[in-house]
């Protein structure tokens, strides 16, 4: 929760200081981009969900070798990914900003920044990717102090860059930092034993709870890397779905009249201001997905189920807190950013009073999606996802369109009914308990050697090694 609070105010800093420093065409600006981004790089993170699966499930079942094996074939795919999507992306960036119907000015912002971010985006995936790989194993301060570090990085080179080259000097800031802390958390992976030890003394340890070993196989493993995808990609595909329709709704909010005041004030309010919400919401889910997939391997079942709980709970007094500041103070919020045009802040307060409502519902959901992913049951989250994100809201607004005429207000009513509709599915999903009968390994069983031997009376049965857990000494 923490990691992603402090993630959330490095957004917010970077619209302040474009809002002030160029205008709330760059908050606009900013906003779209980041909206495509989030299309592209959740799918290419959907193999760390899958990754945290199997992470979580083998570290309660004290599996460590496993462990390392899944995290470096995380790394190896999330690299290729990352090349792939930088060169694709900085060559379709304009097309993607006309299909969200970005304002002439708007679109002149947002193309550097957006090929600037796809050209870097190799950084922040690998930070997705060790943060994930660090909380699905148990240690929670890695990811903390290398996103603190982003943070502190991006903010400085922001405060030089921003206003010097404008809109495009926060992309430049976000590639760096992200670059750099990427790059020593690797290196922790790489040379994790401790300083002044040599590898081969009975005195060396290694100081993370992750590490690649000399003499690890380098090559791609096909089987580990079909099973990140096999529980990674439902995520995808619903990241995929859910920040679709977010572009989708960002083209009705550009068909309205005033669409550049209401893209700023979407910029501000649900990306920004809702994300003190949704990243404090999605910092649970990640907490509710360990918990679940430890507690899950470790035969506790019932720890699982309370673990998600509490998480909701947690949430939902992060949510009426930040709610009520949305509530008793919005136009205070709204000049943080600069924004001084009437409409934009007529707009941006009215967006707020539906999003006060709406943090109750997503951080439930969130927190239960967290469960229903931990435990494997990635599957089902997808599909309550293309109702309550995709279906109802777009559905709702293609009506409205059609029929009385489409309000910045109806968008914002569309997106609270399809919040409470994922809320609904989520709980009353995982409380089914589906869960507990899914099987995670790296590889099926080896078939069964029958030998006359073993079909003597008394016989002990034959037990593929490889499902024998292998003992780990503790320190």
């Amino acid at each position: 929760m923490l990691q992603n609070i402090i993630a959330g105010l490095q957004g917010i800093i970077d619209h302040a200081m474009v809002g002030h420093f160029v205008g709330y065409t760059a908050n606009a600006a900013i906003g779209v981009s980041w909206q495509i981004i989030i299309v592209v790089i959740v799918f290419a993170v959907s193999v760390f969900t899958g990754m945290g699966v199997l992470v979580a499930r083998f570290a309660g079942a004290n599996q460590p070798e496993k462990v390392n094996r899944v995290v470096y074939q995380a790394f190896l795919t999330a690299a290729g990914l990352a090349v792939i999507l930088g060169a694709v992306g900085w060559a379709a960036a304009p097309s993607l900003l006309d299909l969200v119907n970005a304002a002439p000015a708007v679109h002149a912002e947002a193309l550097p920044f957006l090929r600037t971010m796809f050209i870097g985006i190799i950084g922040m995936m690998m930070f997705f990717m060790l943060s994930g790989a660090f909380r699905a194993a148990g240690d929670v301060h890695t990811p903390l102090r290398l996103g603190v570090a982003m943070t502190a990085l991006t903010i400085a080179f922001n405060l030089t860059l921003i206003p010097a080259l404008g809109t495009v000097g926060a992309a430049y800031g976000t590639v760096a930092s992200s670059t750099i802390v990427s790059g020593y958390g690797i290196w922790r992976l790489i040379a994790p034993h401790a300083a002044g030890v040599r590898r081969g003394d009975p005195a060396s340890r290694p100081q993370s709870v992750i590490h690649f070993e000399r003499g690890m196989e380098l090559h791609p493993d096909f089987a580990i890397i079909r099973s990140l995808f096999r529980f990674g990609l439902p995520t995808g595909v619903q990241g995929i779905a859910m920040n679709v329709a977010g572009v989708l709704l960002i083209r009705f909010i550009g068909s309205l009249d005033r669409s550049a005041e209401a893209q700023a004030a979407y910029a501000v309010g649900y990306t920004e201001l809702f994300s003190l919400i949704t990243w404090t919401s999605v910092g649970l889910m990640g907490a509710a997905s360990t918990v679940a997939g430890q507690n899950l391997g470790a035969g506790r079942a019932d720890r699982a189920m309370a673990g998600v709980r509490v998480a909701s709970e947690i949430g939902l007094g992060v949510a009426a807190v930040v709610g009520a500041l949305f509530l008793l103070v919005p136009r205070y919020l709204l000049a943080i950013f600069g924004m001084t045009d009437v409409a934009v802040i007529d707009i941006g307060e009215q967006l707020l009073r539906y999003l006060s409502v709406s943090g109750l519902f997503i951080t439930v959901a969130l927190s239960y999606t967290g469960g229903l992913q931990g435990t494997g049951d990635t599957r089902s989250p997808l599909y309550i996802s293309i109702l309550s994100q995709i279906v109802v809201p777009l559905g709702l607004c293609w009506f409205l369109q059609a029929t009385t005429g489409l309000a910045a207000g109806h968008i914002w009513m569309a997106i609270l009914f399809g919040h409470i509709i994922r809320c609904a599915l989520s709980v009353v999903r995982f409380r089914q308990q589906k869960w507990r009968h899914i099987t995670v390994d790296l590889e099926p069983p080896k078939p069964r050697i029958v030998t006359a031997e073993s079909e003597l009376p008394g016989a002990e049965p034959h037990i593929p090694m490889h499902d024998v857990p292998t003992p780990t000494p503790r320190s």
